[in-house]
This record gives structure tokens, sequence and C-alpha cells, in this order.
């Protein structure tokens, strides 16, 4: 089972708290260094500090490609801090955070890649088809080819980096300590919306958004479970955020990149809210449970974790 492969690693709860707090620091004070260093360059250079220090404004003042990479950059630094500290911290193998099989899947990982890939470009085609006043063409070949380059190396890294964190790390650890499934579950999916509170999406929509990202977290909570690993879900969000940075942004989404399309409508909340939760992660999940057999959820999802039994343990019973 997969919350159990913690158990292979050195999984007291105080090597938990550290690691969290190592992780943290290093992702968001570390790997938030180099932004900070550029921007405070380019305003020396300039002798002009923007007003505007939001997502858009930071973006136009350093240059939307250069802005996505520093920020994707400090996910990158945030996997490596990740990477050691479960190697050097817990002494667990990487396989081990990553899924329950003796080896990781690529197959599962490329197939969810490409299935949410399509259903995300068909649904974006759809709306920009249906409504072509929300959207204006955006696309600057030479911009768009390094923004190409930039997504295909570090989009996958910033993905994996919250997905191990999440789904990996700390639900490993909450199982641990539960001794139960249905607290990581719930727990890593609400950490997950929390973790995007501060998007602009949020402060432009309200609160409301805060389904789907808690939702999106339930989802990917449940892939990870009941296909005993984090393959699927390692596909599944790099394919999110590759179409997202590639094929559409608007001034009050996180990711400001030149994108083929810029949505210029006002934003509400919608059915792109919440048709995905209720409807299509349902279908999608159908779809995989058929593909990989999937049986007992209930277990799977909220059921007791049985420790492994050490080997000192069974010489006293013996």
């Amino acid at each position: 089972m997969y919350i159990e492969q913690g158990y292979k690693g050195l999984h007291e709860l105080w090597r938990y708290a550290i690691g969290v707090l190592i992780i943290i620091v290093g992702w968001q004070v570390i790997g938030a260094a180099p932004l900070t260093i550029v921007f405070l360059a380019k305003a020396l250079q300039s002798g002009d500090i923007p007003t505007d220090l939001d997502l858009s404004g930071i973006s136009n003042f350093l240059g939307s490609n250069l802005f996505f990479f520093l920020v994707l950059l400090t996910f990158a630094i945030g996997f490596i801090v990740l990477y050691l500290t479960v190697k050097l911290l817990h002494k667990q193998s990487f396989v081990s955070l990553t899924t329950s099989r003796k080896r990781i899947d690529w197959k599962r990982v490329f197939f969810t890649f490409f299935l949410w890939a399509v259903i995300s470009v068909a649904f974006i085609g759809l709306d920009i088809y249906l409504s072509p006043e929300d959207y204006v063409y955006n696309f600057q070949p030479d911009l768009f080819l390094v923004l190409l380059l930039i997504a295909i190396i570090f989009i996958p890294i910033q993905t994996s980096f919250e997905e191990y964190f999440l789904r990996g790390y700390l639900m490993q650890g909450l199982g641990i300590a539960a001794k139960n499934r249905w607290v990581p579950l719930i727990g890593t999916s609400l950490i997950f919306g929390l973790m995007h509170i501060f998007n602009p999406e949020v402060a432009k929509i309200g609160y409301g958004v805060m389904v789907f990202y808690i939702g999106t977290g339930l989802f990917l909570g449940i892939l990870t479970l009941m296909d005993e690993g984090l393959e699927l879900a390692l596909g599944f969000h790099a394919a999110n955020n590759f179409t997202a940075a590639l094929i559409v942004h608007a001034e009050w989404t996180a990711f400001q990149t030149n994108s083929i399309y810029k949505d210029i409508s006002e934003p509400e909340i919608g059915w792109e809210v919440f048709a995905p939760v209720f409807i299509i992660y349902p279908i999608v999940l159908l779809i995989l449970s058929k593909k990989y057999g999937w049986t007992n959820w209930k277990d799977r999802l909220t059921g007791n974790l049985i420790p492994p039994v050490s080997h000192n343990e069974t010489t006293e019973i013996k």
C-alpha cells in the first residue's frame, strides 16, 4: 500500500516536522532568492520600482518569460531540497516516496498527461469557439518558443514538487501519524487548497474558487490512494499546468505567460469552477478505475494503516 511505503524510511514524527520546515524554507526563502535578486537588480538599474506589485505588474516589469522562469525556479530549488530531505533525513528511497510498485510506472504518468491534455485543450477550444469575444489572439512566435522551452523543462518539475510534497511526503507522514487513510486524504486536499489561497484568481473571483482547488486536491489524493502511487497524479498535474501556461492566460491568473490566447473577459464564478470537480473529475476517475481495475474503494480511501511488524517485535512474539 502506498502510505505504508513511508515505513521503509526513518519515520519518526519529529523528522516529518523538521522536514516540512526545511522544505518550506528551501522553497519559499532560498527558492525565491533569485527572483528577488533579479527584481531588485533591474529596479536599481532602471532607477524605477514599479508601484504595481501584483503578478501582472511584476511580469510586465521583468518580462513575462523571465518572470515565469524565475517563478518556476523556486519550485525547482524546492524539489532539490525535498529530495535531499527524503534521502538524508528519512533515509528513504525516492521510488518508495513515488509508488508502491517496484519501479516508477512511466506509462501511467504519460497516460494521464495525454488524457488530461486532450480534455483541457478540448474545453478551452470549445469556450474560445462559443465566446470568441472573450479572447484575444496573442501568439508571438519568438516569445512563444522561449515559453515552450521553459514549460517543457520546468513545469514538470514544478508540478512534481507539489505532488511529491503533498501527495507524497505529507500524505505518508500524516498517514503514519493518524494510522489511517482518510486523515491524509482530507488533510492534503485542504492544504493543497490553502496553498492556492493567495493566487490572484481568489482575490479576483472570490473564495468560491476554493471549491475548485480543494476539489482538485481531493481528486489527486484519490488517484494516489486508489492507484497506490503518484504516477497518475504526476501526469495529470503536469498536463493541467502545461496547457494553462501555453494556451491561455489572463491578467488575473497565476500564470503570466506569452500564451497563444489572452482571456479579456470579466472573471466570475461559473461552470469552469464547478464542472471539473462535480462532473469531469468523476468521469476521469471512472475511466481510470476501469483501465486499472480499482476495487475496495472504501478501505483504500478511509481504511486504517497497519504498521509493519519489526524484526525485534517478531522475535518477541515468538
